[in-house]
C-alpha cells in the first residue's frame, strides 16, 4: 500500500472526514415503502418483525458525530476520568491527532469506535442473534439472543464479546473482553480490559435508528458515561469489500 493510499485510510477512518464510499449499483426492492414521487420513504413507519420488535435489518451508516469525540455532546464534568485516564487522554490530546498513534493506523479496531466509523453497516436480524457486517475492516459482530452469558474471563477481543435482549422497542447489546489497546474514540479516551459497553438500537421510523452507547469501564472512569449516535438507512445497496493493509514503515510518514 502506497503512503498516498494509507493517508485516504486515515483521512477516512482515523479522521471522520464523512464521505460518500462507493457502494452497489441501485438494487430497488419491493419491501422499500415509496414517496409519491418514487423515492424511499426514510420517514415511513418501521417494520417488524414476527415477534413484534422493531426490525433492524438493513445497511446503515452514522453519523460519526463521536467519531472525533465520544463526548463531544457532553459536559466536561460528565466524564470522570481516574487520575491516570487522564493522564493519557491528556497526553494524547497535546500531542495532536494525526493518526501515527491510533491503534487504527495499524488495522487495529474494536468498540465501541466501530459504530461511528465513515463507511455503512449491514444488521442482519435474526432471533437467537443480531449480526453486524462492517464495510469497514472487513469485520463482523455477533449480539447473541440466545440467553448465554458473558464469558467470565475471556480472551481478549477487538470487539469483544456480546449478548443482547430485548426490552419494548430497544434492542440492548453488552459487550465485554474488550482489547484494551483500542482507542474509544480519535480524540484517545482511554479504557481497560474492566471496560463493559452497553448499547441500545432504537429504531425510529423506516430510515433512521439512534444507537444509545454507554461506557462503563471502572478501571478508567469514576462513573459511567453516555453518548448517542444516530445512523441513517442506506436502501437499496450493499457493502463492498474494505482492505487494510498492515504497512508499519509508513506510520512515520502519516500527516493530518
Amino acid at each position: 500500500m502506497s503512503i498516498r493510499a494509507v493517508r485516504h485510510v486515515v483521512a477516512l477512518c482515523l479522521l471522520g472526514a464523512v464521505t460518500a464510499p462507493a457502494q452497489w449499483y441501485s438494487l430497488p426492492s419491493k419491501d422499500t415503502p415509496r414517496t409519491a414521487a418514487g423515492k424511499p420513504n426514510m420517514t415511513a413507519p418501521m417494520p417488524l418483525t414476527a415477534a413484534g420488535h422493531p426490525n433492524l435489518e438493513g445497511v446503515w451508516r452514522t453519523a460519526a458525530a463521536q467519531l472525533h469525540n465520544a463526548a463531544a455532546d457532553l459536559k466536561p464534568d460528565e466524564v470522570k476520568f481516574l487520575p491516570w485516564a487522564k493522564k493519557v487522554f491528556d497526553a494524547r490530546q497535546d500531542a495532536g491527532y494525526d493518526g501515527k498513534n491510533d491503534p487504527a493506523a495499524r488495522c487495529i479496531q474494536g468498540m465501541p469506535k466501530m459504530n461511528v466509523l465513515p463507511y455503512p453497516f449491514k444488521i442482519i436480524d435474526n432471533p437467537k442473534e443480531v449480526i453486524i457486517l462492517y464495510e469497514s475492516f472487513s469485520t463482523f459482530r455477533q449480539i447473541h439472543l440466545d440467553g448465554r452469558e458473558l464469558p467470565k474471563d475471556p480472551d481478549p477481543m477487538w470487539l469483544g464479546y456480546s449478548v443482547g435482549h430485548w426490552e419494548k422497542d430497544a434492542l440492548v447489546a453488552v459487550t465485554t473482553g474488550i482489547n484494551d489497546t483500542t482507542w474509544i474514540d480519535n480524540a484517545g479516551h482511554p479504557h481497560t480490559k474492566d471496560l463493559k459497553v452497553t448499547e441500545r438500537y432504537r429504531r425510529v421510523d423506516f430510515g433512521h435508528m439512534t444507537i444509545e452507547t454507554t461506557i462503563d469501564d471502572p478501571g478508567a472512569y469514576a462513573e459511567p458515561w453516555t453518548y448517542v449516535d444516530h445512523a441513517t438507512l442506506l436502501p437499496e445497496t450493499e457493502l463492498l469489500e474494505f482492505i487494510c493493509e498492515n504497512n508499519s514503515e509508513v506510520l512515520p510518514h502519516l500527516v493530518r
